[in-house]
C-alpha cells in the first residue's frame, strides 16, 4: 500500500476505506428504495436516513472523493421519484406547516438534483 502525502485521503488504504463508505451509502439507499416504501415516509428511518446519504454521498462527489462510485443519474432520477411519490402521499398525516411542508419538498428535490448533477459530471 502506498501513501503519497499527509491528508486523510492520501494513501492507498484511505482510498480503500473511503471505497467502502461510499458504497455502503449507495447500496442502503438502493435497498431502501427497493424495500417497502412504508420505510420511507417521512417519520420512519429511511425517511430521513435517505436523504442524509444522498447528501453525503454529493459532499464527497464535491470534494472529489466519490465520483467513480456514485449511482447513474438515471437511477438517482428513479430514486427521486419512489422517494418523492411517498412523501407526497403521507407527509400531510403528519400535519406539517405549510410553510415546512413546502420548504422541505425543496431542500428533497434539491438533494436529489445536485447528486444526479454530480453523477452526470462524474
Amino acid at each position: 500500500m502506498g501513501t503519497w502525502g499527509s491528508g486523510n485521503f492520501e494513501s492507498d488504504a484511505a482510498l480503500d476505506h473511503l471505497s467502502i463508505v461510499v458504497d455502503r451509502l449507495v447500496t442502503e439507499v438502493a435497498e431502501a428504495m427497493a424495500g417497502d416504501p412504508v420505510a420511507l415516509e417521512p417519520d420512519e428511518y429511511w425517511g430521513v436516513a435517505v436523504p442524509c446519504h444522498l447528501e453525503l454521498l454529493h459532499v464527497l462527489a464535491q470534494a472529489g472523493y466519490a465520483d467513480d462510485d456514485l449511482p447513474e443519474p438515471g437511477v438517482v432520477e428513479e430514486w427521486k421519484k419512489t422517494f418523492m411519490a411517498v412523501w407526497e402521499r403521507t407527509i400531510d398525516n403528519l400535519q406539517p406547516s405549510p410553510t415546512f411542508k413546502e420548504e422541505r419538498r425543496s431542500v428533497l428535490h434539491r438533494t436529489f438534483d445536485q447528486l444526479a448533477d454530480a453523477a452526470r459530471q462524474s
